[in-house]
């Protein structure tokens, strides 16, 4: 888990989610259901770890990536998702160094014929910056992270065709994302500021990474830089073509994070009201208008809405923040809160994902 999801086991209050669904944690009758429907499990995860570990690393790193070069990334990716860290990283150490010739297409003329390049996937270099961070070993992680963004940025020095340079900007902003997370997990703020404006400076306007500058701000008091910058993100979104509901959301999750932080709870609920009326599976606005009731002191409404999520979108809805909160809240609201949590705890051994911890009910 890394240093910005819930801890499980410590009752730090309910989190309040940003609109880039990272956790940020504020300060700290419910209506108890029966029964909540079960859902097809996602067993994949599993079927890959299977298929892939009657292989030996050695044969896995030259057979497949030679035939079928994402297999080995398939591979580590679902024993980082299983939250198998160690595992992920012996299968990574046994692969040779990225910038060797055995993963160079030009290697296998007969297979590839005239590419040329790396074959290492994007994916792969990811979770080797990733997994010492799991694995506890902050600084070689964001090293490594730094290491990748200078990649990323010799990629877009050197590619002419517009839909690479596209691809290597979204990889762009993607890193930096995950280094900002580490620097804001350590209140880190100035550095995190100096990394955004690095990319606006650049022409660089993507409204997830205003939204984040303007989250930044608010941290440091300053409401006047972070309202401008979520002003910016507002008329990207009203000015997009496209209309999507996605940005329209980003937008309207921005103006009700002002609301809370000036406790005009009410306004925010509204604000998250609009975000769930248009895309129902919003999970952010979910999590953060059942905050707002519990603020408004209406826990049992407040419980209705995570709880109702949950069983009309459980595929969605179901992730550690979300549970972690509508479980702080049974604490809140019952005195044999348990028995809720209990069947809570049931229902998700029935529905979850490979994937999601099931210890964030603190059964």
């Amino acid at each position: 888990m890394d240093s910005n999801s819930p801890q499980p086991g410590i009752h730090t209050g309910p989190t309040l989610l940003r609109s880039t669904n990272q956790p940020v944690h504020l300060p700290q009758r419910p209506c108890p259901r029966t029964h909540l429907s079960p859902r097809p499990s996602q067993p994949w995860l599993l079927a890959v770890n299977r298929r892939q570990s009657q292989s030996s690393p050695v044969s896995l790193s030259l057979k497949y990536t030679t035939r079928s070069p994402h297999l080995p990334s398939l591979h580590r990716l679902s024993l980082t998702k299983l939250r198998r860290f160690q595992e992920a990283q012996t299968e990574l150490d046994s692969l040779d160094d990225f910038n060797s010739h055995h993963y160079r297409y030009e290697t296998y003329p007969k297979i590839y014929h005239d590419r040329s390049g790396s074959m290492v996937p994007f994916s792969l270099r990811w979770l080797h910056a990733l997994l010492p961070i799991k694995l506890g070993n902050r600084q070689e992680g964001l090293d490594r992270f730094y290491l990748l963004l200078d990649f990323v940025r010799e990629k877009l020095n050197r590619n002419g065709n517009d839909e690479s340079v596209k691809v290597w900007r979204k990889r762009e902003v993607f890193v930096v994302n995950h280094i900002i997370n580490q620097h804001l997990s350590n209140k880190e703020l100035s550095v995190c500021i100096d990394l955004i404006d690095a990319l606006i400076s650049r022409g660089n306007l993507d409204p997830v990474l205003l939204s984040k500058l303007g989250y930044v701000q608010m941290q440091i008091g300053d409401l006047d830089g972070a309202n401008v910058s979520f002003g910016k993100v507002e008329k990207i979104a009203s000015e997009s073509v496209e209309n999507e509901s996605g940005l329209r959301n980003l937008a309207s999750r921005n103006k009700a994070l002002v609301y809370l932080v000036g406790k005009d709870y009410l306004s925010a609920v509204r604000e998250y009201d609009e975000c769930i009326e248009r895309d129902a599976m919003d999970y952010v606005a979910i999590n953060n208008k059942a905050i707002c009731l519990m603020y408004l002191r209406d826990l049992a409404d407040s419980i209705k809405v995570l709880e109702s999520s949950l069983e009309r979108v459980p595929t969605v809805a179901l992730n550690e923040t979300l549970i972690v909160n509508l479980c702080s809240m049974y604490e809140l609201a019952y005195v044999n809160h348990s028995d809720n949590k209990r069947t809570l705890n049931n229902w998700i051994a029935r529905v979850a994902p490979d994937d999601f911890d099931s210890s964030c009910t603190r059964v």
